[in-house]
């Protein structure tokens, strides 16, 4: 590979490992090298990772700390939201959502700052790499791309070791072992795989939930929650208006509190291998119901079931990388437009595990309890129109049904 880098935008977190890679490329390319490390509500305190990256050598204004967590559930969280975005029907996409972020921002520190390459700490083993990769290039087509894991002559665990103390690099106590699981978060989802959790048919240890109590452990007692959307964005809960983020944060304790949001799944990845995750997503889990929930109101059915035909196509673009492809783009711009009168409030019982619909209104609500009543409707709806419209249908059955009992189908 070639060596002619002058300066590169590494995705950095302060850990271990992308520390390494951070020493690595300073030795291995001899490149002035740039920290980008985001707050997308990770819950890790940020500050520290600003002082490593000085200790390892980084300019002071070569390193970049920002949070960008408005921005991730406004502009990345919110409009997968409106889809009801599931990959294989439950996973509510947490990691996935984040990676276009985070490439996004760091081409624009590229630019800012005159970088010839972007870098990131994926292994050659996950999504993650075509994920950042597949967002460089389709905002900076000719950017070149560091994937240490790829590239790099360690072999082991060992090896990474030994390279950091040999560059005074510090290693918690607690990081010379092997970690029993990996774990990525945002504000969206905490994700734990690997090591403990490779064997799919044992059941996940207590210790590798974080962000959720046990069902079994929640409160006997139901909380009740009332959250308000304006055009498929939630915008309140319990009349109250909050910024996206702030939201989605008090969703989580919610959610958190209630046991609510936790899945075990042996997913299909992008390379082509199954991996087993366990996923935590309380506030995002109650979300996704309460939208449901207002949608059940305000969309026609040709639309709401043609929203629910396009959402695996849609899940999928994003799980795969493809958030900035045209593709998406399209699908987002029809699933923007079922949203115009997406408005209104649910009211939701949560409860050891559950989120329990039990109200929803919307002054744009397709509902007419005068149509289907049981009761007399005053002729809002003539019952023996249905017949003439049966027949119609069945038509083509009948038709079918005689050419098969005349020919002994």
């Amino acid at each position: 590979m070639s060596r002619d880098v002058k300066k590169v935008v590494l995705a950095y977190s302060g850990g271990l490992d992308t520390s390494i890679i951070l020493k690595w490329l300073q030795t291995t390319y001899g490149c002035e090298v740039v920290t980008f490390t985001a707050d997308l509500g990770q819950g890790e305190e940020l500050e520290p990772a600003r002082r490593k990256a000085e200790l390892l050598g980084v300019k002071p204004e070569n390193i970049h700390v920002e949070d960008l967590r408005e921005e991730f559930v406004r502009d990345f969280v919110f409009p997968m939201m409106r889809a009801n975005a599931l990959y294989e029907g439950v996973y509510l996409l947490g990691t996935s959502i984040a990676r276009p972020l985070i490439a996004q921002r760091q081409i624009e520190i590229a630019r800012k700052v005159g970088a010839d390459a972007v870098c990131h700490g994926a292994t050659g083993k996950g999504n993650d790499q075509v994920r950042f990769e597949l967002s460089y290039y389709a905002l900076e087509p000719e950017i070149r791309v560091i994937a240490p894991w790829r590239d790099w002559e360690f072999k082991s665990r060992t090896d990474l070791l030994d390279f950091a103390e040999k560059h005074q690099i510090p290693i918690a106590k607690d990081k010379r072992g092997e970690a029993p699981f990996s774990v990525d978060a945002n504000l969206l989802h905490s994700s734990s795989e690997g090591k403990v959790l490779e064997d799919p048919a044992e059941e996940p240890p207590h210790y590798v939930f974080q962000r959720t109590l046990s069902p079994e452990d929640a409160p006997d007692k139901a909380t009740i929650v009332e959250i308000g959307f304006e055009k498929g964005d939630a915008v309140s809960i319990d009349g109250k208006a909050l910024s996206p983020a702030t939201l989605l944060t008090q969703l989580n304790e919610l959610g958190r509190a209630n046991g609510i949001g936790r899945l075990d799944l042996v997913e299909n990845r992008f390379v082509g291998m199954k991996s087993r995750g366990v996923y935590e997503t309380p506030g995002g889990t109650i979300l996704h119901v309460a939208h449901r929930a207002m949608e059940s109101l305000t969309l026609d059915r040709g639309a709401a079931h043609l929203k629910d035909e396009m959402m695996p196509r849609y899940a999928e673009l994003i799980y795969y990388g493809f958030w900035f492809s045209p593709e998406r783009e399209m699908l987002q711009a029809a699933i923007d437009k079922s949203q115009e009168m997406v408005t209104g409030t649910v009211r939701l019982k949560l409860y050891k595990g559950n989120v329990i619909v039990i109200g929803r209104d919307s002054p744009y609500s397709l509902y007419s309890s005068k149509i289907v009543t049981f009761e007399d409707d005053a002729g809002a709806y003539d019952q023996k129109d249905a017949a003439g419209f049966i027949k119609l249908n069945a038509l083509r059955l009948r038709l079918l049904g005689a050419r098969r009992k005349a020919h002994g189908g």
